[in-house]
């Protein structure tokens, strides 16, 4: 897709690649060392990828992993896939968020992903 900007990536954002996916650094990064994990063709969602697609998306990610530890030392990881309109999908081709995560780079960290719905994310306190 011609205006993909996933189908035609900058390669000065390109961190690695496999045949089937590669990593790319995130051009809007939300922490330090956040990056991407794309497959080659054009998906919008992760359930339309091949077996081999997994496969080689989850070794990019544990190699996306390691480059990021080895620059940044993270002290946790978020991995997320926002997949379809309603949760949050801008571009319309898959994409694999590993956004590494430091010591009090929130003043409570707890419920991770969940704050996705703010409402219900505090399940601690509702006990």
């Amino acid at each position: 897709m011609s205006d993909c900007p996933f189908c035609a990536p900058d390669a000065a954002r390109v961190l690695h690649e496999l045949p089937l996916v590669y990593i790319l650094r995130d051009g809007f990064p939300v922490s330090a060392g956040h990056a991407l994990v794309i497959p080659r063709r054009h998906v919008r969602s992760f359930f339309e990828t091949t077996p081999d697609e997994r496969v080689q998306l989850l070794a990019a990610l544990d190699y996306a992993k390691f480059l990021v530890e080895a620059q940044h030392a993270p002290d946790g990881w978020n991995i997320g896939i926002n997949d379809g309109f309603a949760a949050g999908q801008t571009v319309p081709h898959l994409h694999v968020h590993l956004i590494p995560r430091y010591a009090g780079d929130r003043t409570d960290p707890r419920g991770g992903v969940r704050w996705v719905l703010p409402e219900r994310a505090d399940y601690w306190s509702k006990k």
